[in-house]
């Protein structure tokens, strides 16, 4: 297979060599890369999983809240208390980055400072399960949002994972020993003409002395 890519000569051979010395190199850094982005992407799976639950629980706990509010109040007193919504909630987006992978970073701004100023109604005609329904949701925002910007790390980092693996075995499989059989190719056929080159050298050597030897003998005679 090398003999039929490979030119075999002396510059080639040079040219083999400086591209081992590099894939060996790249390989061994894009390994190195690979691991640790394998590393990261498990803390963050943890992390993940973690969140998760607290999230799937603010929000059961919330619709928990939600159902006794509808059940100890009437349909058309729900629906004004939730009408029109008091406080405001601003996304900023950033990002990072993390062994060359863009992730996300999420955080938010409110209208106002105050943490208390979540509640559109009066008290008066509206239930404490119905308060407790939206203080469930305000508390579990920024986990969502948390929640959010991980998962959307993990799925980056996973297909930069997979793609960095591809390199590797790429570089490991098929780039790293295709030079190695070519050097190793263009090595054998100089040494091959090597010892052409001195086989040829002596039958000359020989031929000249022989000639010499006849000439030597002719002028005796």
């Amino acid at each position: 297979m090398a003999g039929s890519q490979v030119t075999p000569t002396r510059m080639e051979l040079t040219r083999l060599k400086r591209k081992l010395v590099t894939a060996t190199k790249g390989h061994r850094l894009l390994k190195d890369k690979r691991d640790e982005l394998m590393r990261q992407f498990l803390d963050l799976v943890r992390e993940d999983m973690e969140l998760r639950k607290k999230v799937e629980k603010g929000i059961e706990d919330a619709n928990r809240n939600f159902v006794l509010a509808k059940a100890g109040m009437s349909e058309e007193t729900l629906r004004a208390a939730l009408m029109a919504p008091k406080q405001e909630v601003y996304l900023n987006q950033d990002k990072k980055n993390v062994m060359s992978v863009d992730i996300p970073v999420f955080d938010y701004t409110t209208r106002t400072a105050d943490k208390n100023d979540i509640y559109s109604y009066g008290f008066a005609f509206t239930s404490g399960d119905l308060d407790g329904a939206v203080k469930s949701l305000s508390d579990v925002l920024p986990d969502m949002l948390k929640l959010a910007e991980i998962e959307k790390s993990c799925q980056l980092m996973a297909a930069e994972i997979e793609k960095t693996r591809r390199r590797v075995n790429a570089l490991e499989h098929v780039i790293i020993p295709e030079t190695q059989e070519g050097i190793r190719y263009i090595s054998m056929k100089l040494d091959e003409n090597e010892r052409s080159t001195q086989v040829r050298l002596m039958k000359v050597k020989d031929m000249m002395l022989e000639e010499a030897h006849k000439y030597s003998e002719k002028q005796n005679s």
